[in-house]
Parts: structure tokens; C-alpha cells; sequence
């Protein structure tokens, strides 16, 4: 539970600092010992020094607490305070005695395909005993989101898998796979929504465009309202109970490649990576000498405003005139750019072979030199 809203409702009503923490639980049993010798063993509170000190939760060995100065708190107040954590924890231990068997289902899919990545294995179909207990039968669309928040950062599952919810309005699957890592398994029906809204519109996608639309608005919602900065990959639709374990796979690529090649880009699709994954493949050395051969001035001729232009180009399949309205600069400027490219490295990117081979060298150049 995020307990941080809390806090910053009793520095409100104490109009005064309120500092969340952790003890070790045994520092706390005998702190409140010490505290309770002449009062009831159940008091929730303790003034240490100055501050007076709210027991809020147990978190594993870890008791979580609130310290306040104790000078000007009155005792009803003192009461009222320990009454809401009471309370608070009670809605808490509810909310997760209610969801405990999902997340144990959850659980035990993440524990079967930890097993299958420490054999190695590239394909692997899950047994029939996991794919009825998380009811994978039917085709779903796989998500997997990985999150840069910080590691003393709670991401609660119960919290993310309403969000999840609420957003696509139908029932969603959430699979805790690595520290930081979900996968989220989403009806088909999404493409089915997603497909009507465009119709509204007048418009007609692909199911290329479709996921992008369902990717984009899921990230831009987690980014916002969740945690922050966060990656994510969507894929095609699957049956779960024969292909998870490698979609799963492709898509922690699909991120890694995104993240390698496209440093800034948060929302990953494996379509529009497949040049980056052939190029990956390349041995090292291989990289190093096909730059040396195609650019052969690199830190001249790849200047920012060159790469910017030339990054825009190729996004917009060549075309001069959309170009130069993308980069709010005038055609006649934009050809002088590619002219004055096309001299310092004998390649013009308006010719399809130079185009090839000048995108290839600027995905291998963005890589090589951050190393």
C-alpha cells in the first residue's frame, strides 16, 4: 500500500513535517516495550525525544513509521491518528486476502518460466495445469512493461492490476516475471474497441497500427498516473497455452533493441525493429569496418543537425519537401544539408542504395559511439 498520500495528509493537519521511515522491527518491539510499561500493550504510538511516533505497518522484518513533532498534538489527536493507520491496515489486509490466490497463480507461472530460462530453452509450451489455472486458452494480445523506478519504489500488484483494468475496461492478467518486469495479458476485444473508435473516425488500421494505438495509450497512462518512466513492448495476438514462453522472449528483445538503437524511445514494437535485429546480429568487429568503409569522416559528416536531418528523411520515406515542413526549415536549406553530406562522404542519401546503406551506418553509429 502507498502510504505516501497519507503523510502528506498529516502534514496538512499538523501543518508541520511528517517524516516517513523504517526500523528494524525488533528496534521497534523495544521502543514500544519501553513506552508500554505502565500502559496498555496495544498502544500504536510512542514518544521518543521530541517526536512522537506512529506505527503505520510490518513490511518483512521492517516496521514502517510516522514521526512527528510531539510538541502541540493533542492525545484525542494522538488517538484519532493510530485509530485511521488501524483502520488503514485492516483495508489492507482484506484487499490482499482477497486477491492472495490470483497473484499465487501468477506466481506460479512466474516461477515455471524462470525454470525454462535457466534451462536455456528458446521454446517451451506450459503445462496444461498452469495454462486452466490463469484460463489461457482463448487468444490474448501480450505486453511486457518494464519499469525505471527506483528499487525502493513498491510497485503493489494488486494497484497495478486495477489500473490495468480501468483503463481497457475489461478483465486483465498480470504476471510478475523479474524485478521491475509484467507481463499483461490483454483480451482480444481491445483490437475490437480499438478498431471501432478508427471507424467512428472514418478511418481504417492494420493491426500493426491497432496494437501501436493500444501500446502508446497504455504507456503515455503508465508514465502519467503509475510509475514514471517505464518501457513497453506489445505483440501480435497468441494462444498463450502454445506460444507465451517465446513471446515473451521476443518482446524482452524487442525492448532491448529499442532501448539500444532508439535511446529517448520509451514504446517498443517489434515491427518496426526488425532492421535493427538483423544488424544486431553482426560481430563487433564486422560494425567497426563497415562504418570505416561507408562513412569514412564520421565525427565530421554526423554532427547533430545532420543526424537530426538525416533521421527525419528516412522517417518520412525520403520525401524532401515533407521533410524540410517536419524541420520547419526551407527545401532549398534542406538540399544544401544533403548536398553538403553527399560531399563530405561521396553517398546521396536521395539514391535508394546510398539511402540503405547511410541508415544502416546511423543505426551503427549511435550504437558504437556511446561505447
Amino acid at each position: 500500500m502507498d502510504w505516501e498520500p497519507l503523510r502528506q495528509q498529516l502534514e496538512q493537519i499538523f501543518k508541520g513535517s511528517v517524516r516517513l521511515s523504517k526500523w528494524t522491527w525488533e528496534h521497534w518491539l523495544n521502543q514500544l516495550e519501553s513506552e508500554a510499561k505502565d500502559k496498555p500493550a496495544s498502544t500504536k504510538s510512542i514518544v521518543l525525544e521530541d517526536q512522537l511516533v506512529f506505527f503505520v505497518n510490518k513490511d518483512a522484518q521492517d516496521a514502517l513509521v510516522l514521526s512527528v513533532a510531539a510538541e502541540g498534538v493533542t492525545l484525542a489527536e494522538r488517538q484519532l491518528v493510530e485509530l485511521m493507520l488501524e483502520t488503514r491496515r485492516m483495508q489492507e489486509k482484506k484487499n490482499t486476502s482477497s486477491t492472495s490466490e490470483e497473484e499465487r497463480k501468477a506466481a506460479m507461472v512466474k516461477d515455471w518460466f524462470k525454470q525454462q530460462q535457466e534451462l536455456g530453452l528458446v521454446h517451451a509450451e506450459m503445462p496444461d495445469t498452469l495454462v486452466s489455472q490463469l484460463s489461457l486458452y482463448s487468444t490474448k494480445i501480450p505486453l511486457l512493461l518494464y519499469g525505471d523506478y527506483s528499487q525502493s519504489q513498491r510497485v503493489s500488484y494488486q494497484e497495478l492490476k486495477k489500473l490495468l483494468e480501468s483503463f481497457f475496461d475489461t478483465e486483465m492478467i498480470l504476471i510478475p516475471l523479474m524485478e521491475k518486469e509484467w507481463l499483461i495479458l490483454g483480451s482480444e476485444k481491445m483490437l475490437s474497441i480499438d478498431a471501432a473508435d478508427e471507424r467512428d473516425n472514418g478511418d481504417e488500421e492494420s493491426l500493426e497500427d491497432t496494437l501501436a494505438a493500444i501500446g502508446f495509450g497504455l504507456h503515455a497512462m503508465l508514465e502519467n498516473e503509475w510509475i514514471g518512466e517505464c518501457h513497453l513492448a506489445i505483440h501480435y495476438p497468441i494462444l498463450p497455452a502454445k506460444s507465451l514462453y517465446a513471446s515473451v522472449l521476443q518482446l524482452r528483445e524487442t525492448i532491448m533493441l529499442g532501448r539500444t538503437y532508439h535511446v529517448g524511445s520509451n514504446m517498443h514494437l517489434p515491427w518496426s525493429l526488425q532492421l535493427e535485429k538483423l544488424i544486431h546480429q553482426i560481430p563487433e568487429g564486422d560494425k567497426t569496418s563497415f562504418l570505416e568503409r561507408v562513412l569514412k569522416r564520421l565525427d565530421v559528416a554526423l554532427d547533430s543537425e545532420t543526424m537530426t536531418t538525416l533521421e527525419q528523411f528516412f522517417r518520412i520515406d525520403c520525401n524532401v519537401s515533407e521533410t524540410a515542413k517536419k524541420l520547419y526549415i526551407h527545401r532549398n536549406t534542406l538540399l544544401y544539408r544533403l548536398d553538403k553530406f553527399k560531399q563530405e562522404t561521396g553517398l546521396d542519401v536521395r539514391t535508394f542504395n546510398d539511402a540503405v546503406l547511410v541508415k544502416i551506418a546511423l543505426l551503427l553509429y549511435k550504437v558504437t559511439k556511446r561505447k
